[in-house]
């Protein structure tokens, strides 16, 4: 599987799946919410912002949207109606990173910061949370603060810091969530490594799918095929591609192939229309304009070629 880079570091689909998904804002809120309540920290932070101010800080750490070294950083008013900003970080983790606390405090005094005239400090206050859908248990901030004295327990990170194990979202939660992409991507996360599992949950989707627009069902069913393909064997995704192929034709949705052999008809179509008019008005300019609905619908030079021996045959009689 081909992976992306960017900043020297080799960055994996399924990074670039999760930013993909969760960019959205209407899309993060959902999974915010459902993620709160299969963990207490991040219920408790969430009961004091105001979700509907959430704004996405731009990727100045990051030189590609998808694939960048951070996951997703964002803004949030708190919700007691004073205008008061704290920073949200998402990271999401597929396997242990003994480093990932440390990074996270990389990206939030980095990013973290709101600079004013009046402000005796720059940074803001941050939760910090970590998606992680890996095979092994793996809480890195159970241990983290073993040794200290009790006085420092919840005082040692900078920042807020709250862990996700995506396997904790219930299945019931995501099939009764109203932003279909939101359930299905966790769902499809979750179960990255639990092969009955996500045959058995992510079919269920099938029917949910008409909820939404045909390219928007597309997608994300392209984008799932693509980011389970780091993941799971083939016969895993013909398994699943055969669950939603009836999707697929009820729905209209059509593979790359299809549009462009779709796009091929129209313009032979186009071209001998064109062509038919220039022999019947007695110029010679349909055969060029012919020619450029070709080049206009994105037709490779061969099938121009072949189209403008059929355009001369035809003129030629």
């Amino acid at each position: 599987m081909t992976e992306a880079i960017t900043n020297s570091s080799t960055i994996r689909l399924h990074d670039a799946f999760f930013r993909w998904l969760f960019a959205v804002v209407t899309r993060l809120r959902y999974l915010l919410e459902l993620a709160g309540k299969a963990n207490k920290e991040l219920a408790d932070f969430l009961s004091v912002v105001n979700l509907d101010t959430l704004t996405r800080i731009p990727d100045s750490y990051s030189n590609v949207d998808e694939t960048g070294e951070a996951d997703l950083a964002y803004r949030v008013n708190v919700s007691t109606g004073a205008p008061v900003l704290v920073g949200i970080l998402l990271e999401h983790k597929s396997g242990r990173d003994p480093d990932v606390l440390n990074q996270i405090a990389r990206y939030v005094n980095s990013v973290m910061k709101i600079h004013g005239e009046n402000r005796g400090f720059d940074g803001l206050p941050t939760m910090a949370i970590i998606f992680y859908n890996g095979r092994e248990n793996w809480n890195p901030l159970k241990t983290f603060e073993d040794g200290f004295p009790e006085f420092f327990r919840g005082k040692v990170l900078p920042f807020q810091c709250a862990f996700i194990n995506m396997v904790d979202i219930p299945d019931s939660d995501c099939l009764a969530c109203e932003d279909i992409e939101t359930g299905m991507g966790i769902v499809a996360m979750k179960y990255a490594y639990n092969e009955k599992k996500l045959l058995e949950v992510l079919p269920q989707f099938k029917d949910l799918l008409k909820k939404i627009p045909p390219e928007r069902a597309s997608c994300l069913l392209q984008k799932i095929s693509v980011y389970l393909g780091e993941y799971v064997n083939q016969d895993v995704l013909k398994e699943l591609d055969m669950a939603f192929v009836s999707v697929g034709q009820k729905y209209g949705f059509v593979s790359a192939g299809d549009v462009f052999r779709q796009k091929l008809a129209e313009a032979e179509k186009n071209g001998e229309e064109k062509a038919a008019k220039a022999r019947s008005d007695g110029k010679s300019e349909g055969h060029a304009d012919a020619i450029d609905v070709f080049a206009s619908l994105g037709v490779s030079p061969e099938k121009i070629a072949e189209a403008k021996a059929r355009l001369d045959a035809l003129n030629n009689k």
